[in-house]
């Protein structure tokens, strides 16, 4: 494969987000170097071994651009890490743009199968990981990888005392690469249906991204720092842990292991005023505040996103802590935030209500047939725009993607109000259709929330001899058992209509999960298919 080879926007397209000023035609290597014009000694990022500034983040990558210069990497090779949320990502990810290579974040919760399936597919030349995290031995891993895939080069094993030391290579001298619309990200989707797509980034799509959230939330160097405990290896955490630091000069504090009452303590300190991550970590950033009678002073946005967010949760976080914004976002890889919540405490309704304000993107609502929906009707949502990925590295992947017209088909179901706002109401695959009436999953999810031992719900569709579907929910509760009747009680006081309520219930101890923090239904429904009702 050759750089010529790899997904790109198309020229007009490209030329208009320009006109626009929307795409700035800056990589990450463009940015430290304004940075280190500004203020080189300020701190950039710090991760569980301390602090490191623009400067040392920049030594770090020269001598890692050395180091793969020497072993032969060229422009749109593919350069692969599965690491935790050290502070050497950083520096991966600005040797890479140095460089021109391509970018390849694997999640380190990925074994043999995942890690395999994404190292042979994008064709990757070397592989960066750990000896061992979380008692798991990737070093054994790589070793293995590297005797079975041909195209794989070599891995080498970071922070390790045996091993070569790519960081401390003689530095790289040269000028950075300027292509910012290049192939630079790939990162593969998180497995929700089971099928891993590589999703490939330029830089401007990913800077476009981070300028609206800064400008959205009035975000600023000096003032603001990001706590990132999502992996720097999802988008999520490779956006706003790794890039925004040198975007926009707002700090990150990495969190190696997410500790909820690690974080109120980095709170507490005054090290975090803003975060985007998944629905499990405000749960239990609000459980760990109320443990220790916290405010979380300083902590003035929490975006929420990933995965499904109950309005109850939003609304317990309004009440709890009146100096926080709190607000759900919609995004995916491909597209990452296609909303940003809202601005502002001006308005509750919103922020729990709606999965938050279009922003950079065109998003239009669609029936099966693909035809624009008015205002306020549910179908689903497909988005364009300048933060919008190139597309998938596979061309099979691309085919039914997008519309005539462009638009990037999400597979979510909603509706879009007259002002903006999007509410996710679930996905395509995720309706249950009962003796032909389509019935919501998330509906019957954010009811299930309410009740007072449900910590987690998630329902999906199982077979059903007379009906064709119906609902089972697989339920992760405070320790208390649930039956159907009393289930099916509550439901009826919160006003879901009969046909609506669960017809199984499966206790759980934890629910299958990709990184972010998103319910592989996928599994669920499996476990159902060997698990007759």
């Amino acid at each position: 494969m050759t750089p010529l080879d790899w997904p790109r926007h198309h020229p007009d397209a490209a030329a208009a987000f320009r006109a626009a000023g929307q795409w700035r035609d800056r990589s990450l290597a463009q940015s430290l170097a304004l940075r280190l014009a500004e203020t080189p000694g300020a701190i950039a990022i710090t991760d569980d071994l301390g602090a490191y500034s623009y400067a040392a983040l920049d030594a770090r990558a020269r001598a890692l651009a050395g180091w793969l210069v020497a072993r032969g990497m060229r422009r749109g090779d593919v350069l692969a890490f599965q690491l935790p949320n050290w502070h050497e990502t950083a520096a991966i990810a600005l040797a890479t743009s140095m460089l021109g290579l391509v970018c390849l974040p694997i999640i380190p919760i990925y074994r043999e199968a995942e890690v395999r399936f994404i190292l042979t597919a994008s064709r990757a030349r070397l592989f960066l990981c750990p000896r061992s995290f979380r008692n798991f031995d990737h070093a054994g891993l790589a070793a293995r990888m590297v005797a079975e895939i041909p195209t794989l080069d070599a891995a080498v094993l970071i922070r390790d005392p045996g091993a070569e030391d790519p960081f401390a290579h003689a530095p790289w001298q040269g000028a950075p690469a300027t292509d910012a619309a290049a192939p630079w990200l790939l990162m593969y989707t998180s497995g929700t249906t089971g099928h891993p797509k590589g999703v490939v980034h330029p830089a401007n799509t990913l800077d476009c991204d981070l300028d609206h959230t800064v400008r959205w939330w009035g975000l600023a160097a000096g003032r603001d720092a990001v706590l990132m405990p999502s992996p720097v290896t999802h988008v999520t955490g490779f956006l706003y842990g790794l890039m925004l630091p040198f975007t926009h000069g707002v700090a990150s504090r990495l969190m190696e292991r997410w500790d909820a009452g690690a974080a109120v303590r980095i709170i507490d300190a005054g090290g975090a005023t803003f975060t985007l991550a998944a629905t499990p970590f405000l749960r239990e950033l609000l459980d760990a505040a109320a443990d220790t009678g916290s405010r979380l002073p300083g902590l003035r946005i929490f975006a929420c996103g990933g995965a499904p967010v109950p309005p109850d949760l939003i609304r317990r976080t309004w009440a709890a802590f009146p100096d926080l914004l709190a607000c759900r976002v919609y995004g995916s890889t491909e597209a990452p935030t296609v909303t940003l919540g809202v601005a502002s405490r001006a308005d509750p309704g919103p922020a729990a209500e709606t999965d938050g304000r279009i922003v950079g993107h065109e998003v239009r609502v669609v029936d099966d047939a693909g035809r624009p929906l008015p205002p306020g009707a549910e179908g689903e949502i497909v988005t364009r725009g300048p933060e919008m990925m190139a597309g998938y590295l596979d061309p099979a992947d691309n085919a039914g993607a997008f519309d005539a017209e462009g638009f990037f088909r999400t597979g979510d179901l909603g509706h879009v109000s007259a002002d903006g706002f999007v509410t996710i109401t679930g996905r395509k695959k995720d309706l249950i259709i009962r003796g032909g009436e389509n019935l919501s999953a998330k509906e019957i999810e954010d009811a299930l929330h309410r009740h007072p031992a449900i910590r987690e719900a998630a329902v999906v569709a199982m077979p059903h001899p007379r009906l064709g579907e119906t609902g089972c929910a697989f339920l992760v509760t405070d320790g208390r058992n649930l039956d159907l009747a009393e289930l099916s009680a509550f439901l009826d006081a919160q006003g879901l209509a009969r046909q609506k309520h669960p017809e199984k219930i499966i206790i759980a101890k934890d629910l299958p999960r990709t990184a972010s923090g998103k319910i592989q239904k996928y599994l669920l429904r499996a476990q159902l298919a060997g698990d007759p009702a």
